[in-house]
C-alpha cells in the first residue's frame, strides 16, 4: 500500500503519462507505447484512485474517453455520448463488477426485484479499430462521426461513405433516426497484403492494422481512404425501439451491417467466463485483431437503470486478455554467474501479469544493455515476452522515474556481491566472466557438489570419476546424470559393467530427494546446508521456493538482503530454470520432510574438538535430521556446545559466557540417538 503523498506523486505522473499517450494514439494517429503497456498505466491509476478517491480528478483518463476531434474535419456533437467501458483482467474482477450492477440495481431502481436480480449477457469480442457512429435518416446514410473526445467527433462522412460494407440505405424499413456504432478495422489478411505491395514498390510498410484504419479515416482525400482494405463491423444500434442488446445484434443483421460474427447471448456469468476461455482458444485465429472481450447486461431497461460511474456505463464491462505487455518497477539489479561463468544482470520487479503468467524478474544480458535502456533501480518499466516465453524488458518510462533512482554501476554490483572472485571483460566481448574460469572446470564442480555428502550424497560421484563424465561429453549439466546408460558408461576406463551399474543405481536412488539436501545441492551461493533447510521448512516444495520474490524471501529466518538478492539471481538465470525443468523431465522430484518438528526441533549445537564415533559432518548432519541447528560457532542462541577431545579454548570460553551447556560426546548420543 502507498502512503497519500506517495500515491498523490505517482498518480499525477501517471496522468501526464497516459495523456500523453492517448493524444499521440487518438489525435495523431502515431503510437508511442503498446496498447497493453497503456491499459497497464491506466490500471495502475485506478487502483489508486480506489485507495484514494480524493486524488480523482475531472481530467483523470479514468473519468473521460481519450482524443480530441482534428481541426481539418467539421466537430460533431454526438446526442449520446460514446463513453468508454472500465477494463477487468480476470475471473474475480469480473464477478465484482456484476456484484457491485446487483447491489446497485437493488438500492437505486425501480424495477421489481425479480427483474433487478435476473440478468442475462451478451459477449461479444473487442474489435482493436476506431469507434465510429453512422447516422441515416430514414434507413439513408447522412452522418459518420469519429468517437473523438466521447462528446464530440469528427464528421467523416465522405471518406466512410467509400468502405465498401457500409449500406448507404439500410435494407430494413427504419422510419425516423438510427445511429449504428461500431469499430472501423483492417483484417490481418487485406493488411499483409498491403504491406506486400508497399515492399514491392520499395515504400515503407504500416505499422499496425489499427493505426493505419484510424489515420486511413482521416486523410482528406477520399480517393486515398477508397483504396485501402477498410471495414465496418457494427456492435450497436441506438433507436427506442429497441428493447435487448442482443436485438439490437438481430437488428443490425437485418439492416445489413456485417458485426463480428462472434456474438452470443449468455444465461449467467459461468457461461459468460466459459465464452471467454473458449475465444481465448481461438482468437488469433480471427480475420482481425482483437484483445478481450465486451460483456454486457442483455437488457436495456436494466442497463438504463445502472446509468454510469465517471464516464464508463455500469452495465457493462471490457475483459481484457493477458497482456503481451505491461509495466511494473524495478526494485533490484542482482547478477546471476552462469555455468560458463558469464556474469548477467537480472532486473528483479513488483510481480506483474504478462501474456498469463506471473513475472517477477527479467534478463537485462549485459552491461551494454543496461547503458542502452538507461535502466535504474525505481525505474517503471515496459516488459514483455520474447515469443510469450521470456520476459524481456523493452523499455523504461522515464516521465515516471522517482528522483531517488538509482544507476547500476555494474563493476562495483560486482564486487559488492562477489568480493571473493575477480572478473573480467575480454576484447570484442559485452560479457564480464569469472577470471580464469571456464565452462568445463565449473560443471564439474557443480556436479562433485551435488553427489557430495552434504547435498545427496551419491556413491561413486568422486572427484575423478566426475571429471572422466564431463570429459566424456556424457554430463553436459547436472541433470545429465539422470539419463547416463550403463552401455556408455561400461565403455569408459574406469568403468566396468559392475561398476557402471553401482553407478547408475545409486543415482536413480536420488531421484526422490528431501527438498532441503535437494536445494543444498543445486549450489546456490550463500546457501548452505542449514539455510537449505530454512528455506524447505518455509517453502514447502521447489515451486514455492522458485516462485518466490524478494519480500517473502526476506521473511524467512536468517536470510537478509545479501542471501535474497543470491537466491533471486540463482533463480532469474535462464540456464538454471532450464536446468530445474530438465530434473523434472527425468524423474527428479524433491521431497518436503518437515525437519522443524523433530525431536531436536529449536535446538542450537556447536561442536569443538575430535569426535571418536563420527565425524564432525556426519554429527551436523544427525542434528539436523532431528530437526535440530548445527552451528559453526557457539552464540547467544547455542543450547549446546559438544566438547570432544582436544577441546578448543574459544569456543569453551564463549559457552561459558552465554550459559551454554558443554556436553561430552557419550551426551551427545544419548541426546540424538
Amino acid at each position: 500500500m502507498k502512503s497519500f503523498k506517495e500515491a498523490e506523486e505517482r498518480a499525477t505522473k501517471l496522468r501526464q503519462l497516459i495523456d500523453d499517450y492517448r493524444y499521440h494514439y487518438h489525435v495523431l494517429d502515431e503510437s508511442t507505447m503498446s496498447e497493453a503497456a497503456a491499459d497497464s498505466l491506466k490500471h495502475e491509476l485506478s487502483q489508486i484512485e480506489d485507495q484514494y478517491p480524493e486524488l480523482i480528478t475531472p481530467d483523470s483518463p479514468t473519468q473521460k474517453v481519450a482524443g480530441q476531434a482534428l481541426d481539418k474535419f467539421v466537430k460533431v456533437t454526438h446526442r449520446t455520448p460514446m463513453i468508454s467501458l472500465a477494463d477487468v483482467f480476470n475471473e474475480a474482477e469480473l464477478r465484482a463488477w456484476l456484484e457491485r450492477a446487483k447491489k446497485y440495481l437493488d438500492g437505486h431502481s425501480g424495477l421489481d426485484p425479480e427483474s433487478r436480480r435476473d440478468f442475462r449477457f451478451l459477449c461479444d469480442i473487442k474489435m482493436d479499430g476506431l469507434a465510429c457512429a453512422l447516422i441515416y435518416e430514414d434507413g439513408v446514410l447522412i452522418q459518420a462521426v469519429t468517437r473523438g473526445d466521447s462528446r464530440v467527433g469528427e464528421d467523416v462522412t465522405m471518406n466512410v461513405r467509400t468502405i465498401a460494407n457500409v449500406p448507404l440505405k439500410l435494407r430494413a424499413n427504419l422510419p425516423g433516426r438510427t445511429e449504428i456504432r461500431g469499430e472501423i478495422v483492417i483484417f490481418k489478411e487485406d493488411f499483409a497484403k498491403l504491406n506486400e505491395q508497399r515492399r514491392q514498390n520499395g515504400e515503407p510498410e504500416f505499422a499496425n492494422p489499427r493505426n493505419l484504419a484510424a489515420g486511413t479515416i482521416r486523410q482528406l482525400d477520399p480517393k486515398v481512404v477508397a483504396a485501402r482494405p477498410l471495414r465496418f463491423l457494427g456492435y450497436d444500434i441506438l433507436r427506442d425501439d429497441v428493447t435487448s442488446n442482443t436485438g439490437a445484434y438481430q437488428l443490425l443483421h437485418r439492416c445489413g451491417i456485417a458485426t463480428s460474427g462472434q456474438v452470443k447471448t449468455l444465461k449467467n456469468i459461468e457461461q459468460v467466463l466459459a465464452y471467454i476461455t473458449d475465444l481465448d482458444q481461438h482468437r488469433l485465429e480471427l480475420p482481425f485483431n482483437t484483445d478481450g472481450v465486451v460483456v454486457k447486461v442483455d437488457d436495456r431497461h436494466q442497463f438504463v437503470e445502472l446509468g454510469a460511474v465517471g464516464k464508463s456505463p455500469r452495465g457493462a464491462v471490457a475483459y481484457k486478455y493477458p497482456a503481451e505487455e505491461a509495466t511494473t518497477m524495478v526494485r533490484d539489479i542482482v547478477i546471476s554467474i552462469g555455468r560458463t561463468g558469464a556474469a548477467t544482470p537480472v532486473a528483479v520487479f513488483d510481480p506483474v501479469q504478462v501474456a498469463g503468467t506471473t513475472v517477477k524478474h527479467a534478463s537485462l544480458h549485459n552491461a551494454d544493455e543496461i547503458a542502452r535502456l538507461d535502466v535504474r533501480i525505481g525505474d517503471t518499466v515496459v516488459i514483455y515476452k520474447a515469443g510469450d516465453i521470456i520476459p524481456q524488458v523493452e523499455r523504461v518510462l522515464v516521465e515516471l522515474r522517482p528522483n531517488d533512482a538509482t544507476a547500476f554501476d555494474y563493476e562495483t554490483a560486482l564486487a559488492q556481491q562477489y568480493p571473493e572472485l575477480e572478473f573480467e571483460r575480454p576484447d570484442g566481448e559485452v560479457v564480464y566472466r569469472v577470471k580464469g574460469e571456464s565452462s568445463d572446470p565449473i560443471l564439474k564442480r557443480a556436479v562433485q557438489y551435488y553427489a557430495s555428502r552434504p547435498a545427496l550424497d551419491i556413491e561413486g560421484l568422486g572427484e575423478k570419476n566426475v571429471i572422466a563424465l564431463v570429459d566424456a561429453g556424457l554430463v553436459r549439466d547436472i541433470a545429465d546424470l539422470y539419463v547416463l546408460a550403463r552401455t556408455e558408461l561400461a565403455k569408459m576406463e574406469r568403468f566396468g559393467e559392475i561398476s557402471a551399474d553401482n553407478l547408475v543405481n545409486a543415482i536413480a536412488t536420488s531421484k526422490n530427494p528431501p527438498l532441503s539436501r535437494f536445494i543444498t545441492a543445486l549450489g546456490i551461493r550463500h546457501v548452505g546446508v542449514q539455510t537449505a533447510i530454512d528455506l524447505a521448512n518455509h517453502f514447502g516444495s521447489l515451486e514455492a521456493l522458485v516462485d518466490t520474490d524478494m519480500n517473502k524471501l526476506k521473511c524467512v529466518d536468517g536470510i537478509g538482503v545479501t542471501v535474497a538478492e543470491s537466491i533471486m539471481a540463482w533463480l532469474s538465470d535462464e540456464d538454471n530454470l532450464a536446468l530445474l525443468k530438465k530434473f523434472r523431465d527425468v524423474g527428479v522430484e524433491p521431497t518436503f520432510v518437515d525437519l522443524s518438528v523433530g525431536r531436536l526441533a529449536g535446538q542450537s549445537f556447536a561442536i569443538t574438538g575430535t569426535l571418536t564415533s563420527m565425524s564432525r559432518d556426519e554429527a551436523a548432519e544427525r542434528i539436523r535430521d532431528l530437526g535440530g541447528v548445527f552451528q559453526n560457532a557457539v552464540g547467544k542462541s547455542t543450547d549446546y556446545l559438544v566438547a570432544g577431545s582436544k577441546l578448543g579454548a574459544s569456543k569453551k570460553a564463549a559457552a561459558e559466557k552465554f550459559g551454554t551447556k558443554i556436553i561430552n560426546e557419550q551426551e551427545f548420543l544419548e541426546i540424538t540417538k
